[in-house]
């Protein structure tokens, strides 16, 4: 069911097919973000037209709610969310983990809402307080009820100022809890061939903070795992892009060149085009559709605030370089979607982002159509002639 297959490389750029039962995925492709089982006032007509080959939904919120079991009677997440494009459950973990300190309103106090052990990771809810616990394995039976065509495995996301010592226990938890998970992905996937059910892809997660020594070891483990694709997690929470450019160089000659390489919560422009030419194929991110919400648009010279005073009787559009244009940027003035916010019309945060997905979308399409071409590096050259460098 599952098929990865090489088309065409331009430096380090890949333009492959990745197989999946609902669809042939065309990489380099950014996966919009539907958290709850929706993409955030986004249509799945709206996300089919503009582009999208693959989306994501999280674990850990329809765990808590509807409840996998539900989702499953359904005709799992497809039928559930009525549309047709591969599906992939991310990893909960970093849910828990920002999810770990927080305001618990039941007892009106400050405290941690995660306990980690060898087997199992205890945590209360967010949403009431209601006690719960999670293994690999408890993982992988969810993710096997919600039926997403790819699906992650069980890690710990350790936390961004850990000492070295703590990032190591925790990478060696890790990998104990990827085979794990490996084995009882093995014997629910046996049991969905039995009941001629579609199969499901399993990607591990390399994590580790900043730590070279420990991302090597980590890509070494987990690449040597049966898996059909290997997950990369960015840093954590707070540090810089810079600190990943040097992990991903420590990390990407280790990957399996036969295989997908999933880059998790990367969804800036200039992110799409620095990690595509770093051997990367999967993004995915919220910030698209928060942005939008925020009233900021992705452009070809960089993110918009639209609701700037000086964009008050601007009648051209989002300045999009023709190439990467969306439906938005051909059609609606940026005087007219500064309008739609100052008088609180939903209308203006959907076309926000609608415009920042497609305009992320076709960074990807425009990559792969010129890696297929062997002139990748001048597009990137070009989109850098225009986009402000940080």
């Amino acid at each position: 069911m599952f098929e990865f297959k090489i088309e065409k490389t331009s430096w380090n750029a890949r333009a492959w097919e990745l197989v999946t039962p609902h669809w042939v995925i065309k990489t380099p492709i950014f996966m919009p973000v539907g958290t709850q089982a929706t993409v955030k006032w986004i249509t799945r007509e709206q996300l089919k037209e503009i582009g999208s080959e693959i989306i994501l939904s999280n674990t850990y919120h329809l765990y808590l709610k509807p409840g996998e079991s539900l989702v499953e009677d359904f005709g799992w997440l497809h039928k559930f969310m009525a549309i047709d494009l591969p599906i992939l459950t991310d990893s909960w973990w970093f849910q828990v983990f920002s999810l770990g300190k927080s305001w618990t309103s039941w007892y009106k106090s400050w405290e941690s809402l995660v306990k980690i052990t060898e087997d199992w990771v205890h945590f209360r809810s967010h949403r009431d307080g209601s006690k719960h616990f999670f293994s690999p394995e408890k993982a992988m039976q969810i993710q096997e009820k919600l039926g997403a065509d790819i699906i992650m495995a069980f890690d710990e996301c350790a936390p961004g100022d850990s000492t070295h010592n703590y990032a190591k226990r925790a990478m060696t938890r890790t990998h104990h809890w990827a085979v794990r998970c490996l084995e009882e992905h093995t014997k629910l996937q046996k049991i969905r061939t039995e009941k001629w059910q579609l199969s499901q892809a399993l990607f591990p997660i390399i994590q580790w903070v900043v730590y070279d020594d420990l991302r090597k070891e980590s890509a070494e483990f987990l690449s040597s795992l049966d898996v059909p694709g290997i997950a990369i997690g960015w840093l954590s929470v707070g540090e810089s892009k810079e600190d990943l450019l040097r992990v991903l160089d420590v990390v990407s000659p280790i990957l399996p060149s036969h295989k997908p390489h999933y880059l998790m919560w990367l969804g800036t422009p200039e992110d799409l085009i620095e990690w595509i030419y770093r051997w990367m194929d999967m993004f995915d991110c919220v910030l698209p559709t928060r942005l939008g919400r925020h009233w900021v648009a992705f452009s070809s010279v960089g993110n918009i605030k639209i609701t700037n005073q000086k964009y008050e009787f601007e009648k051209s559009w989002i300045p999009v370089d023709e190439e990467l244009s969306t439906y938005v940027s051909r059609h609606y003035s940026m005087w007219y979607i500064r309008h739609l916010f100052h008088v609180w019309e939903f209308l203006g945060w959907q076309l926000l982002s609608l415009h920042n997905l497609e305009f992320l979308l076709n960074i990807a399409k425009k990559s792969r159509e010129h890696i297929l071409s062997d002139d990748f590096d001048s597009f990137r050259n070009k989109f850098w002639n225009s986009y402000p460098k940080k």
